[in-house]
């Protein structure tokens, strides 16, 4: 559904609430819902909600890296093994 046809006035969204789901469901697109003409809200399917916050989820971690990076805040991959396997040793022996 090209975007022009996914903005719909709330008064539409009220009155063809079932039809918009099973559209939004089967084509995996998204409708802008709008009250006086603004944009307030969006109808989307379930599966790519998640999908979406997942990817931003691994965008956050990457940034997060990407700061430890810049701020030197990094080891070796041998020492931080290294590091991991004694606390779980240490885990292991409480």
């Amino acid at each position: 559904m090209p975007l022009q046809d996914a903005i719909k006035p709330i008064s539409y969204v009220k009155a063809h609430a079932a039809d918009l789901i099973r559209e939004v469901g089967k084509n995996r697109s998204v409708v802008v819902i709008t009250r006086n003409g603004e944009a307030k809200a969006v109808l989307q399917d379930i599966g790519e909600f998640e999908r979406t916050r997942e990817s931003l989820a691994l965008l956050k971690i990457l940034a997060l890296g990407r700061k430890d990076l810049e701020a030197g805040r990094v080891a070796k991959a041998e020492k931080a093994f290294g590091n991991v396997r004694e606390k779980i040793r240490r885990r292991r022996r409480r």
